[in-house]
């Protein structure tokens, strides 16, 4: 077993055994124990009362950070020449239709978010092969498909994520970076997770939220009290 660091022994000792923080300490506290020399990414791991094999207790959606991810989201705007300008304006990455279907078709994948039309779906169709396994396909549900292509990248660009609940019930996903101020995290995680209990399917039994854990890429996670959200 490897000896721990001089900065792990401080993260463990300034993390008090079984004790869950409030979310505006955990904020605080995570900026303590995070020593990394990158910007770390902050995560929030949020395990649900739901059974997610059951279509009925799937959660899924999107959520419009208010202090953005941090990242340089990598937009990439399938459209007709008719929106193109639109979607340069707002800010995408790249921009156009067939060529850009076929450098996927070829294995090319470098974006982080595809933002397309309705009627476009049915040639995006045959790229769920390559884009699915990468989170990659666009969907309806996530605003990813409209005809408001201009204001999809925008809200990308400013900082929505979409999210959903995984087989073993667990919510993972990134809020924000280390160099935030704790206000920030605060802010980021408690928009989430609020979005989240809005999410709770009418089916679901029992405690929904049952567990939340906050962490940066790596950090120990730090427990969060639910009942501390609405504070």
């Amino acid at each position: 077993m490897s000896k721990l660091t001089k900065n792990q022994k401080l993260a463990l000792e300034k993390i008090e055994v079984g004790k869950a923080y409030t979310l505006k300490e955990a904020s605080e506290l995570l900026k303590e124990i995070t020593f990394t020399k990158f910007d770390a990414s902050v995560d929030v791991d949020v395990r649900l009362g739901v059974d997610p094999r059951k279509a009925n207790q799937m959660v899924r959606g999107v959520v419009s950070l208010p202090n953005g991810t941090g990242k340089q989201v990598r937009v990439l705007a399938l459209c007709t020449p008719d929106k193109e300008a639109e979607a340069k304006e707002a800010g995408a990455d790249y921009v156009g239709l067939d060529e850009y279907i076929e450098k996927i078709k070829g294995g090319w994948t470098d974006v982080d978010v595809i933002i397309t039309m309705p009627s476009i779906m049915g040639k995006i169709g045959a790229l769920g092969r390559v884009l699915g396994p990468r989170g990659l396909m666009p969907n309806p549900k996530s605003g990813t498909v409209t005809m408001e292509i201009g204001k999809a990248v925008q809200e990308v660009k400013q900082g929505k994520i979409d999210f959903k609940v995984d087989k073993t019930g667990i919510v993972h996903t990134s809020i924000g970076k280390i160099s935030f101020t704790p206000e920030q995290i605060f802010g980021n995680a408690k928009e989430f997770i609020q979005t989240l209990i809005k999410l709770k399917p009418t089916v679901a039994k029992g405690t929904y939220i049952k567990s939340i854990y906050l962490s940066t890429t790596m950090s120990r996670g730090i427990k969060v009290d639910p009942k501390s959200i609405d504070e």
